[in-house]
């Protein structure tokens, strides 16, 4: 097994994209925190899902937006199992509109949850990593972090800005045994708690022809596609990989 006698700290990890990360490592043996906002039943759905898989699994609740959450969530989380070798930083809102209609409000919130969140918890796992002289920081970028498109410019300046965090970071902590890296998912088949963030799929539905004939793979990213590229970056198969990007977007940038 890829990640046993690790322990993996996974944010947003009570539904799809976060939810298979964690019963992905859990398979390859990885002990796991994971957290969510406010989802606890499903969390705990999830959590039970991996200590059937026999690893060690702990959950929290907390808003990775505020600092001292942060703080705290990572003390109870290392406190229960020891420590965290594997970061997954997942937490984001996506919504999509035209920059003139952006509030400031809005601005500051998708800032604070994309980007900010990714600062306080690494922040908070680094000492350890540090004192160990290994760890593997993951975070979840997006289409965003490769090109600008139309009603994104909150998330692209996030995700943007994500990138910059972890090749910062990567550069920094490199001499020290600790990794960074970013996942950029493409489209991916997810439910989606918040469609009014997708106006643009209000004529053309998720996953349909219509909407992956701009994808050369010619379908829409699944879960599993994004948790096997976070297993790879968290593994010891990337250990001479870091400050880079994996976008697994079936080639939508190239086109």
């Amino acid at each position: 097994m890829r990640l046993e006698n690790k322990t993996a700290l996974i944010t947003g990890a009570s539904r799809n994209i976060g939810a298979e990360i964690a019963r992905t490592f859990a398979r390859e043996g990885a002990d796991l925190v994971l957290n969510t906002r406010q989802s606890a039943a499903e969390l705990e759905a999830v959590a039970a899902e991996c200590r059937e898989l026999g690893v060690r699994t702990h959950t929290v609740l907390g808003d990775v937006a505020d600092p001292e959450r942060v703080a705290s969530m990572v003390a109870e989380g290392i406190d229960a199992l020891g420590k965290v070798d594997i970061l997954v930083s997942n937490v984001a809102v996506r919504p999509h509109k035209p920059i003139l209609e952006v509030s400031v409000e809005e601005w500051q919130d998708v800032i604070a949850t994309n980007l900010h969140s990714a600062f306080y918890l690494i922040k908070n796992v680094l000492p350890g990593m540090m004192e160990r002289g290994s760890g593997s920081i993951i975070a979840l970028g997006g289409q965003a972090a490769i090109t600008g498109r139309p009603d994104t410019a909150i998330v692209t300046t996030a995700k943007t800005g994500l990138l910059g965090l972890i090749r910062a970071v990567a550069a920094e902590c490199a001499e020290h045994g600790v990794r960074a890296n970013l996942v950029n998912p493409g489209s991916t088949d997810t439910s989606r708690a918040h469609p009014e963030w997708y106006p643009e799929f209000e004529d053309v539905a998720r996953g349909s022809a219509e909407h992956v004939k701009g994808i050369p793979m010619g379908r829409q990213g699944t879960v599993q596609d994004i948790a096997n590229a976070c297993l790879f970056y968290a593994s010891d198969e990337s250990s001479y990989i870091t400050g880079d990007r994996m976008n697994v977007v079936g080639g939508r940038y190239i086109v």
